[in-house]
């Protein structure tokens, strides 16, 4: 089973779909899954919120050949697209596989990529048509240049887009934001040079046409299987957790026996500290949103790396604290305690 590809549309194959792939926490999606059908080639990958699949006509005596499809592993496309690139744009790259590997050879030199042969990948062609299914036939269906979509970004804001009729802008809306963008003129698909969307579709014939088999995007994907106390990274994710803790620890406090102080106090200041979190985490989202969302990235990094409590030590001594004595102090506290037990 093999394909032939220049090596510049590899690359652009590559680069279309790179920055919608999944994360290392959900295996099936870390990676750019290549799908060779009847007439194309395609590289498709998803971060389970987007899809994206471009593809490249196959020569017509390659046309017709067994379906396959492999995911590239994450780790190997940086050193795949530079190997693409050092080739000269018209130089004819063979992609072919063998048993745990797709293997990428030029003229004089090749690259085996391990790939896990039964590795499974969504549906995508279910899950597009069944997305292009829920569309009104006259749907408006305006251009919009990719580029200019960057340009929405540093609102770091939840956006809703509302189209509304071919040639004219689009409205964007945020919670404390307003905007538009105008669409350009698009000179493909159609006689006229106005593509439908009917028309637009027609042109992706190798979509799943099973009416029975349409996939529901929200349902189908997989889950990420983050580690079991692997800390929140994102601000929806760190409001969770706080809220959590505040109200499990209250939970925990009413329910702790009387004559143990000790357990009751680490109730207390646990949802305490969760709670004072949770408050400066929804001012610092309220006075500057992209300071708290790098801030909770960062944080859930330092909370992974485990090493937090070094950085204390040595930020306090920075700040003209004495640690090693909140340190005795605090094992004399314990030793107290433990002898008043012991009494």
């Amino acid at each position: 089973m093999s394909v032939t590809i220049n090596a510049h549309q590899l690359g652009r194959l590559i680069d279309k779909v790179r920055g919608h792939i999944g994360s290392e926490y959900t295996e099936v999606l870390h990676g750019i899954r290549l799908d060779v059908d009847a007439t194309d080639l395609h590289a498709v990958a998803s971060d389970r919120f987007t899809v994206a699949a471009a593809r490249y006509r196959l020569n017509a005596d390659q046309q017709g050949q067994e379906p396959w499809a492999r995911t590239i592993p994450a780790s190997w496309l940086k050193t795949l697209r530079e190997w693409a690139s050092a080739h000269g744009g018209g130089d004819t790259i063979t992609i072919s596989t063998e048993t745990g590997f797709v293997v990428f050879g030029a003229e004089s030199t090749e690259i085996r990529i391990p790939v896990t042969d039964d590795q499974e990948f969504p549906n995508w062609r279910s899950l597009l048509t069944g997305i292009a299914a829920n569309i009104p036939t006259k749907f408006a269906f305006p251009a919009v240049d990719s580029r200019m979509l960057a340009r929405w970004a540093g609102t770091d804001d939840t956006l809703r887009v509302h189209v509304t009729t071919d040639l004219t802008a689009l409205m964007v809306f945020g919670e404390d934001f307003i905007g538009a963008q105008m669409p350009r003129r698009y000179n493909g698909v159609g006689p006229s040079g106005e593509s439908t969307f009917e028309e637009a579709l027609a042109q992706w014939p190798t979509l799943d046409d099973n009416n029975e088999a349409l996939a529901d995007m929200a349902a189908e994907m997989p889950t990420e299987q983050k580690p079991r106390y692997s800390a929140a990274d994102t601000i929806p994710d760190m409001v969770e957790a706080l809220l959590q803790q505040t109200l499990r620890s209250t939970s925990d406090l009413l329910g702790a026996p009387s004559e143990d102080p000790g357990a009751m106090a680490s109730y207390a200041l646990a949802g305490v500290n969760a709670w004072s979190a949770y408050r400066f985490l929804a001012a610092l989202h309220q006075a500057d949103p992209r300071l708290a969302a790098q801030t909770v990235a960062e944080l859930g990094e330092e909370l992974d790396a485990g090493d937090f409590s070094e950085s204390a030590w040595d930020i306090a001594k920075a700040a003209g604290h004495d640690p090693q004595k909140w340190s005795d102090d605090y094992e004399a506290h314990l030793k107290k305690n433990a002898e008043k037990r012991a009494a």
